[in-house]
């Protein structure tokens, strides 16, 4: 099992200008992983796709030109299922190298017509994945729980077609991590490997990302699911931590009706609510960056030794 990283470990290095992609692709080299996952949502406020500076067929070369010099796999995180825009996501892939691209259908809120409409919108796209070799994985990403992929995946109905399991997005529509890995697994193209709490902000409660192995989820029990009733070859780290978010969906959405047990349990704020609120942490004010920055480095180097070891024991 191949081990991958994704830009979101270190976003808070990218919104701020202290990394690049090329220094994101050697940081990957240095802490020893096989792979990379671009994730190239534009951000607020900040030129580009994502973590790309542009899709400029001479800049996507450098990049593909970096990718394999280390010899890495190479996947694509956006979002959306517009054609127009997918196809020129899909181009890029090809051209980067890369062989799986990420999407989800809702975005920020639980949209059910664009979930009814991503069938026939990604179908289109089922030529062109062909033509170029490359697989698209449908997330579930915050809003959507593991049934509504799986549903999606079964009306395209193309081996092109498939899943992007994410081991912890389903929470924020109360669906259990280990139950969704469960269903996802023999759909799964590709993966984002995280740990969650959950913590009271003051007025509610919210999904908080924390390095891996320090959370609720039970990360070793996924780690295995994926192991053993999936055709994965590749796990990606997203060490999603400084990150909290509010629940999508109504409780009971996804089986779990409150907080309290299990990967639900609530947990104390990884930072003192008087010094930083939960819904700045993925966008922190100037003073707390350096430190917040040092966090997620070391939240990276300790979700990569976790995940390492899990690799060291299920896949000898």
């Amino acid at each position: 099992m191949k081990i991958g990283l994704e830009t979101e470990s270190y976003h808070l290095q990218f919104i701020s200008g202290k990394m690049d992609v090329f220094q994101f692709i050697r940081k990957t080299a240095e802490l020893g992983l096989d792979g990379v996952m671009l994730n190239i949502n534009p951000w607020p406020g900040l030129p580009g796709w994502g973590v790309l500076e542009s899709f400029d067929p001479e800049y996507l070369a450098k990049v593909r030109n970096e990718i394999q010099k280390y010899g890495f796999f190479a996947e694509i995180d956006t979002s959306g299922t517009d054609p127009v825009h997918l196809t020129k996501v899909i181009e890029a892939a090809h051209q980067i190298g890369a062989d799986v691209v990420r999407t989800y259908a809702c975005m920020g809120v639980y949209d059910p017509d664009k979930l009814s409409r991503a069938p026939q919108d990604i179908a289109q796209l089922v030529p062109l994945l062909k033509k170029y070799r490359i697989r698209l994985a449908v997330e579930n990403h915050e809003e959507e729980i593991a049934d509504e992929v799986i549903q999606i995946i079964k009306d395209v109905d193309s081996p092109w077609v498939g899943a992007h399991c994410d081991i912890g997005n389903g929470m924020m529509a109360w669906e259990d991590p280990v139950a969704a890995v469960r269903k996802l697994a023999p759909y799964a193209f590709t993966t984002h490997f995280k740990d969650h709490i959950i913590i009271h902000d003051g007025e509610d409660f919210r999904v908080c990302g924390v390095p891996i192995g320090t959370g609720n989820i039970d990360t070793e029990e996924c780690f295995k699911i994926l192991v053993e009733q999936s055709t994965l070859t590749r796990i990606n780290v997203e060490m999603c931590f400084p990150y909290s978010v509010s629940f999508k969906r109504e409780p009971g959405t996804g089986g779990v009706f409150e907080v309290g047990e299990g990967a639900f349990k609530v947990e104390k704020p990884p930072y003192d609510l008087n010094i930083i609120r939960p819904e700045d942490y993925y966008y922190p004010p100037e003073e707390l960056l350096a430190k917040m920055i040092e966090d997620q480095n070391k939240g990276v180097e300790q979700s990569i030794q976790y995940t390492l070891a899990l690799r060291e024991k299920y896949c000898r």
